[in-house]
């Protein structure tokens, strides 16, 4: 299993929240921010990608990257989100 950041700017909220939702099928998800994701998967980038994007407008971005092996952050959405980025990433 690796981890993903999946970063996206949607411009609809309707839309955004379908990507969460599906962001969140994932057997481990985290958020980041609001516009950012850790996700545990087998797929690759581009099936991670194409599953998200399905339903979104051509105006609306997705971009999905292997986690590396340093990060640093800052106001995370709580200690439990900090302690899953720390463990995951």
């Amino acid at each position: 299993m690796t981890t993903y950041i999946v970063t996206f700017e949607v411009n609809d909220d309707l839309r955004k929240n379908q990507v969460k939702e599906k962001l969140k099928q994932y057997r481990g998800y985290c958020p980041i921010h609001d516009n950012c994701w850790a996700v545990i998967s087998h797929q690759t980038p581009n099936q991670i990608r194409d599953s998200l994007t399905e339903g979104l407008s051509a105006s609306d971005r997705v971009f999905v990257i292997r986690s590396g092996t340093h990060a640093a952050w800052t106001n995370s959405y709580g200690s439990q989100n900090s302690e899953w980025l720390k463990e995951r990433l």
